[in-house]
């Protein structure tokens, strides 16, 4: 994988405040175009995903700030030519402004929302395929998980699986060990490493997780759990990070590349192992036959430093094909 900028785009989006309390909507102002339906989907990739809930307008996701459990509720009031979301939060304790603050960093680094594409959409508008496909997608925008042990988790989960038995593991991970709203048991956390103190293979292994799998997990957890290695990771350039990830017992080249994409947002990461991508790619393409390894990174070697975004073009291509959206 070629070396890519880390820092290719600039922050543009802003936030207002309406309400002095956890039941007040903060206002949050993305750089136009946005679609918070095209970007919600990029990141829950299925249906039946129980960590990021999606019911047609709202997307709902349960995250600790500050210690405090806090379900996150966003909505797009305004079009995608004139962005304005409206970010509403409940927790588990009064809410304070620290976690207000906590709350809108979150949202904008999940979602998005600062990242520039203008440069994105001038490339594409000179290749005639990417460029079709990317008007009828404009709006989203490259999402990530809150963190980087989520990526890892996610990658570990969906390794040698259908992404709908990763996905479905993932919730059943969420709710045996994540922090749960009070009084609402289908909201929950991401688990963290720290909440995998004292957890064993063997209750993995009762959750579903393969022994193997299990292993990955917990050393992963381990690895990040005082926030240093995911620092020096987030700080290193593209190739740095590749190999420091692939130092990681259970991760390897796929792993990787999904976790530099979808865990320290890199937007030239496109997971090149990934067999469902190397099959929406020629299908998209109209090839013969789905590319291989070598043959998936030479294509979308023309699109970088943004070849992580065809990735995320190429998942929402795959959910209309599937009747879950309409672009």
């Amino acid at each position: 994988m070629s070396a890519v900028p880390r820092k290719a785009c600039a922050s543009t989006s802003t936030s207002s405040e309406r309400g002095a309390d956890g039941a007040g909507a903060v206002l949050l102002h993305p750089r136009a175009p946005f679609r918070l339906d095209l970007t919600v989907w990029s990141l829950r990739r299925q249906p039946r995903n129980a960590i990021d809930r999606w019911d047609g307008r709202h997307w709902r996701r349960v995250l600790l700030l500050d210690g405090v459990a806090v379900e996150l509720s966003v909505c797009q009031v305004g079009a995608p030519d004139a962005p304005t979301l409206e970010l509403q939060l409940r927790g588990d304790a009064p809410i304070g402004s620290t976690q207000r603050e906590a709350a809108r960093d979150a949202v904008s680094r999940m979602l998005g929302l600062d990242v520039d594409l203008d440069a994105f959409y001038r490339m594409a508008a000179a290749d005639s395929r990417l460029g079709e496909l990317a008007e009828r997608c404009r709006g989203m925008r490259p999402q990530r998980f809150p963190d980087l042990f989520e990526a890892l988790a996610n990658a570990v989960a969906c390794q040698q699986v259908s992404l709908s038995s990763g996905i479905a593991l993932l919730g059943r991970f969420g709710r045996r060990w994540g922090r749960a709203l009070a009084g609402d048991a289908a909201a929950y956390a991401f688990p963290s490493p720290r909440d995998l103190r004292g957890a064993t293979a063997q209750a993995l292994r009762a959750e579903g997780w393969s022994a193997r799998k299990a292993e990955y997990l917990l050393g992963i957890a381990d690895a990040l759990a005082d926030g240093a290695a995911a620092d020096a990771l987030h700080a290193a350039d593209d190739a740095a990070a590749l190999a420091a990830l692939q130092r990681l017992r259970g991760v390897g080249r796929w792993s990787a590349q999904y976790a530099l994409l979808r865990g320290l947002g890199r937007c030239g990461a496109f997971p090149v192992d990934d067999v469902g991508a190397q099959r929406h790619l020629g299908a998209w393409l109209g090839l013969p036959r789905p590319p291989d390894a070598a043959q998936t990174a030479a294509i979308v070697s023309r699109w970088q430093p943004y070849a992580g975004l065809v990735y995320f073009h190429l998942l929402l291509w795959r959910l209309e094909r599937e009747g879950a959206l309409t672009l």
